[in-house]
């Protein structure tokens, strides 16, 4: 499937769901048919948008991150900055340096790569903009209405970045 048709199904399907799902989170009898269709269509407009989105921040934080692997060396450095004028010092840095070197072989051969955090970014934009835009609209029932779009953008965001990663392994 090209990649601007896989964008553009899954807006379409966010802009299905969310908005059904907004219609469904806010129906009281508190709130007025106007304001349910109000409240369901912008998100729903916002979920297909921020899902466009989503995936191509995902796809480039991906590239971004995917030859990066996760380590843990900037520790020392943090560990000691408290004590930098102690004996104390050097025995924490002496001693993280060695197991840093004695796990070195294990970790070449069994590091993970840092498209891990590549759903990182686009979930935390998405999530800001999902609350702001509710928040804006004063939508009557706004955590019920954003949570299942929060959570589930971390799944599409990490399903997706597998998706990738095995792509290119």
């Amino acid at each position: 499937m090209p990649p601007i048709v896989r964008l553009l199904l899954s807006a379409l399907v966010a802009f299905c769901f969310y908005g059904g799902w907004a219609y469904f989170a806010n129906m009281s009898s508190t709130v007025s048919a106007e304001a349910l269709w109000q409240v369901a269509l912008v998100q729903a407009s916002t979920s297909a948008a921020i899902t466009f989105g989503f995936t191509l921040i995902t796809e480039w934080s991906y590239r971004r991150f995917k030859a990066s692997c996760v380590s843990f060396a900037f520790v020392t450095p943090l560990l000691c900055l408290p004590y930098h004028h102690t004996p104390y010092a050097s025995q924490i840095r002496r001693s993280f340096n060695q197991l840093l070197d004695k796990s070195a072989g294990y970790l070449r051969e069994n590091r993970f790569t840092g498209a891990l955090f590549s759903p990182l970014i686009p979930m935390s934009v998405q999530g800001i903009i999902v609350i702001s835009v509710n928040v804006i609209n004063e939508t009557p029932n706004l955590w019920l209405t954003v949570t299942p779009s929060i959570l589930f953008s971390g799944v599409y965001g990490y399903i997706y970045t597998f998706s990738l990663y095995k792509k290119d392994r």
